[in-house]
């Protein structure tokens, strides 16, 4: 399998993969070696809040090396905000060219700027000579068609790049359908750049599918595939465990419970975030639809955490 030299980078998902995610995951389960912050965008006029970029800030980072990824459209603000994160010690920053949401592609930023590749031409050729870190892109096939790409790449290969990670689906596809293989074949041997491939790997079987077709690709990104079975990192890489996984899942369930608990101010957006995690994680246990819905119409602190225990206390089994 050459497990060995893969690099596997826990994907931004806004909501979910901030920082204290990202520090208990480290705590419990091992195999992924990065991770892409959720998006920083940039605010216009050069401004920048604290609390913005306090989810990157390197002393709270010390379990998982992390990238901060900067959401923006103006040359100005995005050297700014990079300039700002170069100086709190990231050498490197990535470009969010992949943000599906409608209301975000409708301002021309993630994959709404994809139909422009003149616009994404202009954006290099300012930051890249004007800023000290580094640059990688994470990109979708296009925002509408997935043959946008192809003219993009050409562009993309005028640049110094770290690398191109890329999901290959469109930005309108959002989640929907399956990954296109063929087009991410086609978009890798169509430019000199380095290829993280991100989409679809939910356990080993799909991991294994993908590295078959692209047995040069060494780095994958996977985010909706980690926060459903945490374990999928070691697995994929070989990592064994002895402890029961279902012990595993509950310590640190709660550990994540805890520390969230210091952070939110009110009971609902604590159960809210959580019940969030279980939309993911709920569903690799098996036959467990009855428990989970419990769950999910929690409406304290209190009924949330006795519908958990009785959930870990079921005979589920988790499919992985």
């Amino acid at each position: 399998m050459g497990k060995n030299n893969i690099t596997i980078i826990l994907a931004p998902l806004q909501g979910f993969t901030d920082v204290t995610y990202r520090n208990v995951f480290s705590d419990h389960f091992s195999g992924v070696d990065e991770a892409i912050a959720p998006f920083i965008s940039t605010m216009g006029q050069m401004r920048l809040k604290p609390s913005r970029i306090k989810d990157v800030a390197p002393e709270n980072n010390k379990k998982l090396f992390v990238v901060p990824q900067i959401l923006g459209n103006i040359a100005g603000d995005f050297i700014f905000l990079a300039d700002h994160l170069y100086d709190m010690g990231h050498k490197k920053v990535n470009w969010n060219l992949g943000c599906p949401h409608s209301k975000i592609a409708k301002k021309k930023r993630g994959s709404g700027l994809l139909m422009y590749p003149e616009k994404i031409d202009a954006f290099l050729d300012t930051v890249l000579s004007k800023i000290s870190n580094t640059l990688s892109i994470k990109l979708r096939l296009g925002r509408k068609s997935k043959n946008e790409i192809f003219n993009l790449l050409p562009i993309l290969d005028k640049y110094p790049l770290d690398e191109i990670i890329l999901h290959p689906r469109t930005g309108i596809q959002m989640y929907e359908g399956t990954s296109d293989h063929d087009a991410f074949g086609k978009a890798l041997y169509s430019s000199r750049h380095n290829f993280t491939y991100n989409g679809d790997i939910t356990d080993l079987n799909s991991f294994l599918l993908v590295q078959k077709k692209f047995p040069h690709i060494k780095r994958f990104m996977i985010g909706r595939g980690i926060l459903s079975n945490p374990f999928l990192a070691e697995r994929i890489k070989g990592i064994g465990q002895n402890k029961d996984k279902i012990e595993r899942l509950k310590i640190f369930h709660d550990d994540l419970f805890n520390n969230y608990k210091t952070i939110f101010s009110g009971p609902g957006h604590l159960t809210g975030r959580m019940k969030g995690f279980w939309s993911y994680l709920g569903p690799s246990f098996k036959e467990s639809k009855k428990g989970l819905k419990k769950i999910l119409k929690a409406t304290s602190t209190h009924k949330y955490q006795y519908v958990v225990e009785e959930f870990f206390n079921t005979d589920y089994k988790f499919i992985e």
